[in-house]
């Protein structure tokens, strides 16, 4: 099972953004999203002048879309953007049992354990007991 859960404020630095470039940037992100084809939730838009991103989804295995080259190129498009991405990920070696964060912020992507949600059993499910 790969699941996913997240959410990313964009923006062109971590100071005051140069708003013509920073609708480039999310000009250039609409389409890199389109590229992406997901079957399930993948939202870029504007609120109170401010651009999002919102992305969600199930699948029986890690497929596409690459939600984690999607943080990553946020990374690196638009530095200043913040956001996190729950994953849970139970073909991932060393961490099947662990819904995993990814934290993006001011150009870097890194990876933690959710420490309210894991271990994922018997956190979240029971013990298969069959």
């Amino acid at each position: 099972m790969f699941e996913y859960h997240g959410w990313i404020t964009v923006r062109e630095t971590a100071t005051d953004d140069d708003e013509p470039r920073l609708r480039q940037i999310v000009d250039e992100l609409h389409l890199h999203l389109a590229q992406m084809e997901s079957p399930y939730l993948l939202d870029l838009r504007w609120m109170n002048g401010e651009p999002f991103i919102h992305l969600g989804g199930s699948s029986n295995h890690r497929s596409s879309p690459d939600v984690v080259e999607l943080f990553e190129h946020v990374a690196v498009v638009a530095p200043g953007s913040y956001g996190l991405l729950h994953v849970i990920d139970d073909e991932e070696p060393e961490h099947e049992n662990e819904v995993r964060v990814l934290r993006l912020v001011r150009g870097r992507v890194t990876h933690h354990t959710e420490a309210l949600l894991s271990p994922y059993v018997p956190t979240v499910e029971d013990p298969f007991t069959g």
